[in-house]
C-alpha cells in the first residue's frame, strides 16, 4: 500500500475546518507580507496519539500565523531648550504670510487639465 498524501488526513481533523482555517490564515498572511515587505509565518502543528480503543489514533491540530509587524507611527518634532516637543523648529523664523485680496474670488479660466 502506498502512502497517502498528507493532506488527505489534514481535511478530516474538525471536519475539514482545520485546513479552512490554514487556508484562510494562509491568504491573511500572504496579504500582510505583501503590504509590509516582510516575512511572516504560518505554523501547523499536527499531534497523533493512539486512542484507548481499537488501534484508533486521535489526530489533532493548530494553526498559528505570525504576521510581520507593522511599521511603528512616528512624527518629526523639535526639542526645545527646557526638553519640550514641539511640531515647529525654534530655530526657524516664522513668515508673516497672507493671502492676497481677491485671489480666491474668481476661479482661474487658463489653467488647462492634462
Amino acid at each position: 500500500m502506498t502512502t497517502r498524501p498528507i493532506t488527505d488526513t489534514l481535511r478530516h481533523i474538525g471536519g475539514g475546518c482545520f485546513i479552512d482555517t490554514a487556508s484562510g490564515q494562509m491568504a491573511e498572511l500572504v496579504s500582510a507580507v505583501d503590504q509590509q515587505g516582510k516575512a511572516g509565518k504560518l505554523t501547523m502543528e499536527i499531534t497523533v496519539k493512539k486512542a484507548t480503543r481499537g488501534g484508533a489514533m486521535l489526530i489533532t491540530g493548530k494553526v498559528k500565523m505570525t504576521k510581520p509587524a507593522e511599521p511603528p507611527m512616528e512624527a518629526m518634532l523639535f526639542a526645545t531648550p527646557e526638553g519640550n516637543l514641539i511640531a515647529d523648529d525654534p530655530n526657524q523664523q516664522k513668515l508673516d504670510l497672507k493671502v492676497a485680496p481677491g485671489a480666491n474670488d474668481t476661479p482661474r479660466t487658463d489653467l488647462k487639465t492634462a
